[in-house]
């Protein structure tokens, strides 16, 4: 075993980690195909339940609240929209575009029940969907 041993495992390991960040970044904004009105990608979400009331919250920083639709289709929730580049672009060189732009949508199947409120506000780059359940 060389002297330079330890240096080139950690060295490995550390490329190792690197590539494995950059395959799960990829991940984190993943392109979807729909039949219609074809989306460029999917915000990811979290759907949270407490006795009351179904929280959602969908990452969609850069987006212009006028610019996405909320509706409940069946049992899930709805939403979409898109997103562009800021007219202050304008002909600038871009060296690095990892947000994605463009048409998106994203269907979240709902816990069952019934909900008698919908409330929606944008908060912190994150679109927070309020559905208060509806009493029995």
């Amino acid at each position: 075993m060389s002297e330079n041993f330890p240096n080139r495992w950690m060295w490995s390991e550390a490329c190792e980690m690197l590539a494995r960040a950059e395959r799960m970044h990829k991940q984190f904004f993943q392109p979807v195909r729909s039949p219609s009105r074809q989306p460029a990608w999917e915000p990811p979400a979290d759907v949270l339940e407490s006795e009351r009331d179904v929280l959602v919250v969908i990452a969609l920083p850069g987006v212009k609240p006028e610019r996405v639709e909320v509706g409940i289709d069946g049992p899930d929730l709805v939403v979409a929209g898109a997103r562009t580049l800021p007219p202050e672009v304008g002909s600038a060189i871009i060296h690095r575009l990892e947000l994605p732009q463009g048409r998106f949508e994203r269907r979240l199947r709902l816990p069952p029940g019934r909900y008698s409120d919908v409330r929606r506000k944008f908060a912190d780059g994150c679109l927070l969907v309020l559905l208060s359940k509806a009493e029995a």
